[in-house]
């Protein structure tokens, strides 16, 4: 084990629950993405546990505890920041159907890390001892840059179809190459992930586009295994052409959905994302290839109030030049919506336009003469015109 570092610099609050933990007599390691991370050098925060000690016993050593997930071991510890610490105790998984476990407590460590999904998430730390478990030699495959799944690996997908989506996003995020037969478990189980609910998808989607350091890779893995063919279906094979656009957009979730599907509204309710969120997509997939000519100051104008809220999104994926043009109208402050009007509806009234849809009618037709020419935006004119 030369390749570990003799010890660890672990948040005083965590080594306070670890320490407590020990003095009442149960075994208490470091886990997961913190100790992964902190072995490549990246920045890393949430340092778990696992611990011998069973929900009950962590929920009497320490005052103030949260239930976070208690039928799969996990206690959250609230230090006096109010910063929750996950707590995990041993476990082995006893029954799963590819979506949920039932485990077994009371087991030891190496049976612990021997249910996590790839190796190099199965690497322990003790804090007070400074002694490292790899049983799994999780570290080697950090320095060959490998994702591998601990164990056999269809088994370990068929567990959780999850864990494909997961190999997807750390090999997209830290740029490694998934083990062949990690990567050909993950193929051969993608009919699978059509059981995972919709939620935990979207998190898997959203969070790999925000944290590979090529979108384009990350939507490689997903064609290539077989799970855009379930979940994202709107996005052709045709993509290759955007690619060189795609990495270079802002790691907005929504933006970048929206600008790989051919409808994206629909891509998005499936994923149960908010409404806003589908509003968004619905906008972006409108306008997206219907810019103005940049060269018509009127026809910008029309354009910037037909597209309204989400014109900066529909501008991150323009060409130059109608960015530029937009930036030099708005400089102008223009009116651009009904609100932005010198006339209001209780103006048209009191010049005799009857309530109703003909109050609608000639306001559209003010701001249409209006975004034509702004100069016309004056009380005195607008009401002359009705």
């Amino acid at each position: 084990m030369g390749s570990f570092p003799s010890r660890v610099d672990v948040p005083r609050e965590v080594l306070n629950i670890a320490k407590k933990l020990e003095d009442a007599g149960y075994e208490t390691w470091c886990v997961g993405g913190a100790i992964r991370d902190m072995l490549l050098g990246t920045p890393h925060n949430d340092f778990d546990l696992t611990t011998a000690a069973p929900p009950p016993e962590v929920q009497k050593l320490f005052k103030r505890t949260v239930p976070v997930g208690i039928e799969h071991g996990t206690v959250a510890v609230l230090d006096a920041h109010n910063q929750p610490h996950e707590v995990t105790t041993f476990r082995k998984d006893i029954k799963t159907d590819g979506r949920h476990a039932v485990v077994e407590f009371g087991v030891s460590l190496i049976d612990d890390l021997a249910r996590r999904d790839f190796t190099i998430n199965a690497i322990a730390y003790h804090p007070l001892k400074h002694e490292w478990r790899d049983p799994f030699e999780g570290a080697a495959d950090l320095e060959k840059k490998l994702i591998r799944s601990v164990g056999d690996p269809n088994w370990r997908f068929q567990e959780d179809y999850l864990r494909i989506l997961r190999a997807l996003r750390f090999s997209a995020r830290f740029e490694f190459r998934i083990h062949p037969r990690t990567l050909e478990a993950a193929t051969a189980n993608a009919q699978g992930l059509g059981q995972l609910s919709a939620e935990r998808v979207h998190d898997e989607w959203f969070k790999g586009i925000q944290t590979a350091v090529r979108v384009s890779k990350l939507l490689d893995l997903w064609m290539d295994v077989g799970a855009a063919r379930i979940w994202l279906p709107e996005i052709g094979r045709d993509w290759e052409k955007g690619k060189k656009q795609l990495d270079k957009l802002p790691r907005d979730p929504v933006l970048i959905t929206a600008f790989l599907a051919t409808d994206p509204a629909s891509l998005l309710t499936r994923l149960k994302c908010s409404n806003r969120d589908i509003e968004r997509g619905r906008a972006i997939g409108k306008w997206r290839d219907r810019y103005p000519d940049p060269k018509s100051p009127a026809v910008v104008r029309h354009w910037l109030s037909q597209v309204g809220e989400y014109v900066d999104d529909v501008l991150t994926l323009a060409p130059d030049g109608v960015a530029k043009a937009v930036t030099a109208i708005r400089a102008t402050n223009p009116p651009l919506a009904l609100k932005d009007l010198a006339v209001k509806g209780d103006d048209l009234i009191a010049a005799g336009v009857r309530p109703g849809p003909d109050l609608g009618e000639v306001l559209q037709r003010l701001l249409g003469e209006v975004l034509d020419d702004p100069a016309k935006n004056t009380k005195a004119y607008l009401l002359s015109r009705v």
